[in-house]
């Protein structure tokens, strides 16, 4: 699947949108990629999770894992495609962690699966778990790197799109100097 699959796939199922929103880092942006778009039609969904699964064909994985809210279904799905155990991270008390009974094993080799890397905040919060459940971090699979090459890992980052979106520091930002309603689709409190 090349570039132009991908971003038409995106545009068919009206992931890229534009306004003032405000990013999951406290940054705000005139667009936003809200992957979860795509992630409601299956067939496409699943189209994406395999070529993702492919770039990672070569690589040791036992377990998929995948931040909630944006990493829970692309994981799974990715999961699906490599045929791997596929489980999720969530917040408690504003801590990333393993709940449900989910456990990871000592020297389990994870690729962590998140939608969209921006900051690598949510993707770092799973790695922390990682380290501390003893497992190992074999690669970084997302929909969307719009990241600029500022976010790296100790393991390889694989992404469908690598996107170019400005953001601004909220003082900073013409959107709310020209007083437009701000809309914050991220799932993480800030």
């Amino acid at each position: 699947m090349n570039r132009e699959e991908v971003v038409e796939i995106f545009e068919e199922t009206g992931v890229l949108q534009e306004g003032h929103f405000k990013l999951s880092s406290g940054l705000h942006s005139d667009k936003y990629l809200q992957c979860a778009q795509v992630l409601q039609y299956p067939a496409k969904a699943q189209e994406l999770a395999d070529e993702l699964a492919d770039r990672f064909a070569d690589v040791e994985i036992d377990v998929v894992v995948g931040p909630a809210m944006g990493g829970v279904t692309l994981s799974y799905a990715v999961g699906l495609a490599l045929k791997k155990k596929t489980i999720f991270t969530e917040r408690e008390e504003g801590d990333m962690t393993l709940r449900r009974g989910f456990k990871l094993n000592p020297g389990d080799k994870v690729l962590v699966v998140d939608d969209v890397l921006t900051t690598g905040k949510s993707v770092n919060e799973v790695i922390e778990v990682l380290d501390e459940e003893g497992a190992e971090l074999a690669g970084v699979a997302t929909l969307v790197d719009r990241s600029g090459g500022e976010v790296e890992f100790s393991a390889p980052v694989k992404s469908l799109l690598k996107v170019d979106v400005t953001a601004y520091e909220p003082s900073e930002c013409p959107m709310c100097e020209d007083g437009k309603k701000i809309d914050k689709p991220g799932s993480r409190d800030i």
